[in-house]
């Protein structure tokens, strides 16, 4: 939505500042700042009018008849309708690829000029064009025209506006077709690298809340029932790990989208001498795609994003339901502080993870932008169909989305506290400990499912004396299984069940100690911070 201020500081001066901001892009224009001369209300007006067309990118009402003729329309003899023309344009959104498409122009401006298809002056002339473009644009000066319908279009009539004849070579041996998935290829590629770094903040602060809490045991759980005791800094961790498959699928996904598009024209290359690989080159690309019609047509490297970022909302989801869990008053495990909670407006003792709440919520959002460019896709021949026009918006979306529950998840995790005394009040409950004990028979030689029927015994006969296995006497111990011995008492309690994990991977004090210190080396943490 855009917004248009008004001031008048005298009765013949009127000044209008003009917010056109992009929802889709990641960094939003400056405002334009506009000042006209005024002698009367009536002028007042018609300027007021004016600018409030200029921000619906529509003309005046008496050039409305007069439309800018198409860059593609020489065999037309009409002009579209205003509603097909307003039902056309992707300006609206797709003008966050503005810093793309110059970049992919200019390279190929470069190429045409290394390929005698233009001239050294000519090229130079196009990228000072695109270069003050790009300026204007970043300093709110550029206006975005519904009529020119897309970014590169915008872009390129500009361009002709501002540098004349020299502009109408840029676009030889190239179409919208493969210049989008150019620009596409080459924003998805900038968005990766960015949520991967989200991702690397967040594990950060999942770490040091780990170290902030060493020796900590809470329950662990299975089914929402209470399980086996681990170490909280193991919980935390799990999270770490689930995390970095989130970055490496990230990585996975931008090595297949990293092979360049241009030059593929509409969907059956060119018959001029361009050279495909120095534009690949120039743009960071690992090579030209092999198929010049795959190149135009196919959209599984969004597809793959918006999966890898479905998954990595998942686990956010998840941290976020157990977090809102933990704080609960029936758990009470965790507390946040007052600078990520809201409160209520008819309860004034409420205090709400909010935050999380929406992280989990917001999943439905990332999950949902896949599945519409999933249902998008799969009945599209080849090669280049309009209908492509619409993944772009799911994938801004899913993007933002993703970025802002990155950020807020790390914001969270470094303001909580985790209530000790209220763990360890909890931990008696729910023979946390009657695996460990298993073990302990299986250490003696009993086969491990007789071992399971005799603990189930024992706890049976601590439910109907309402004690922990623990408080049991070895007499009544030896009543179940003459194995038991003085010894068992060792394995026995939340405390000593920590000190019996041993296996690779486990809640084991030393094996959390060896996890941390490998996250701690690779996420390049100091243990004093």
């Amino acid at each position: 939505m855009e917004s248009l201020l008004v001031s008048s500081s005298t009765s013949s001066s009127i000044s209008l500042t003009i917010f056109s901001p992009s929802k889709h892009a990641l960094i939003l224009p400056k405002p334009q700042n506009l000042s006209f001369s005024s002698p009367n209300s009536t002028a007042r007006l018609a300027l007021l009018t004016c600018a409030a067309q200029q921000m619906n990118n529509s003309p005046p009402p008496s050039t409305a008849a007069a439309k800018e003729v198409k860059l593609w329309g020489g065999r037309f003899e009409e002009s579209v309708t205003d509603a097909v023309e307003k039902f056309t344009e992707s300006i609206s959104f797709d003008k966050a690829l503005y810093k793309q498409d110059i970049m992919g122009s200019k390279a190929h401006a470069s190429m045409l000029a290394k390929q005698g298809l233009m001239s050294d002056s000519d090229r130079d002339t196009i990228l000072k064009g695109l270069d003050e473009i790009e300026r204007q644009i970043e300093a709110g000066e550029f206006l975005w025209r519904t009529d020119r319908e897309d970014v590169h279009m915008n872009i390129e009539a500009a361009l002709t506006d501002l540098v004349g004849e020299p502009a109408k070579k840029l676009h030889t041996a190239r179409s919208r077709n493969d210049q989008v998935a150019t620009d596409f290829r080459l924003w998805c590629r900038d968005a990766i690298d960015s949520i991967i770094s989200r991702i690397k903040n967040l594990q950060t602060a999942l770490v040091k809340l780990a170290l902030q809490n060493e020796g900590l045991i809470v329950p662990g759980y299975t089914h929402l029932q209470r399980a086996q005791p681990v170490l909280l800094q193991h919980l935390l961790l799990a999270y770490v790990e689930q995390l970095e498959r989130d970055a490496g699928r990230l990585l996975d996904c931008r090595t297949r989208l990293n092979f360049c598009p241009l030059g593929a024209c509409a969907l059956a290359g060119t018959g001029l001498p361009i050279d495909r690989f120095m534009t690949s080159d120039a743009l960071g690309f690992a090579a030209p795609m092999r198929n010049s019609i795959d190149a135009v047509s196919d959209r599984d490297f969004v597809l793959e994003l918006l999966s890898a970022n479905s998954i990595t909302a998942v686990h956010l989801s998840r941290l976020g339901e157990e977090w809102v869990l933990w704080a609960s008053e029936e758990f009470g495990f965790l507390t946040p502080s007052d600078s990520v909670s809201t409160g209520s407006s008819i309860m004034p003792q409420k205090k709400n993870p909010d935050p999380m709440e929406l992280v989990r919520g917001k999943s439905a959002r990332v999950i949902g932008d896949l599945v519409s460019l999933l249902v998008l896709c799969k009945g599209l021949p080849h090669a280049y169909n309009r209908d492509l026009q619409e993944d772009k918006e799911p994938v801004f979306d899913s993007v933002k989305t993703i970025v802002g529950m990155l950020e807020v998840s790390a914001e969270f995790a470094q303001n909580v506290a985790f209530n000790r005394e209220r763990i360890q009040k909890a931990l008696p409950a729910g023979h946390l400990d009657a695996t460990t004990l298993a073990d302990y028979l299986v250490k003696k030689g009993i086969p491990f499912r007789t071992s399971h029927d005799i603990v189930g015994r024992s706890v049976a006969l601590c439910v109907s004396r309402n004690c922990e296995l623990q408080d049991l006497s070895l007499d009544e111990l030896n009543s179940l299984s003459p194995v038991f011995d003085k010894d068992v008492y060792e394995f026995l309690g939340v405390e000593n069940s920590i000190k019996k994990f041993r296996s690779y991977g486990s809640t084991g004090s030393e094996c959390v100690a060896g996890q941390l210190d490998y996250w701690i080396d690779k996420l390049n943490i100091s243990r004093e911070s």
